[in-house]
């Protein structure tokens, strides 16, 4: 079961996804509004917080969920501060009742990881995909156009065209046909 928490809120702030099941997971903390109390309303417990990237509005909350339901936090770069634990580039990780690749996908942010099941179809594209040919933004520190469309070709490459859902870091998940969307992202992307 995916939930997004952030969904509704009034702030700046980006997705939370709460993915439950044998590993109950957050797939980023959002910001600015009340993100133990969003957990709480769902579960009892988390096993941990994985990360998408660390821009402060998928951050912001972090250190109130790691310790309200005492978790680590794994990213890309245990070296950033906030990130406990390691997760490397093709590395799975189980989030719910799935096992998903990491993806490293830099362009946005050079610690951004994709993650992607398989068996279930299902995506978590951070900020590097969005719905209808959006795509991360590269003006921002670390942001790069080209690496980013080495990024979104790849994911493109990696996933399979039966995809069945994706969670993005903002706006609304993508459930009807989200390949083509992931497809128009790297078009888009090429001719902004």
């Amino acid at each position: 079961m995916i939930a997004n928490l952030a969904q509704g809120v009034q702030a700046f702030t980006s997705n939370v996804f709460l993915v439950d099941g044998e590993r109950t997971v957050l797939v980023d903390a959002g910001a600015n509004f009340d993100g133990v109390a969003a957990v709480r309303e769902r579960v009892d417990d988390l096993d941990a917080v994985v990360l998408t990237h660390t821009h402060r509005d998928h951050v912001g909350n972090l250190e109130a969920v790691k310790d309200a339901f005492d978790v680590d936090a794994w990213g890309y770069d245990p070296s950033i501060d906030g990130v406990d634990r390691a997760i490397a580039d093709e590395e799975t990780v189980r989030l719910g009742d799935h096992e998903y690749v990491a993806l490293h996908t830099p362009g946005h942010k050079n610690d951004h990881l994709c993650f992607y099941a398989e068996s279930p179809g299902i995506l978590f594209a951070g900020d590097l995909i969005f719905q209808n040919g959006s795509f991360g933004r590269t003006d921002l520190e670390e942001g790069d156009r080209e690496t980013l469309i080495e990024s979104l070709d790849r994911v493109r490459e990696r996933i399979d065209p039966t995809l069945e859902e994706m969670h993005t870091g903002h706006g609304p998940s993508v459930t009807s046909d989200p390949y083509d969307h992931v497809e128009l992202s790297a078009q888009m992307a090429r001719q902004a």
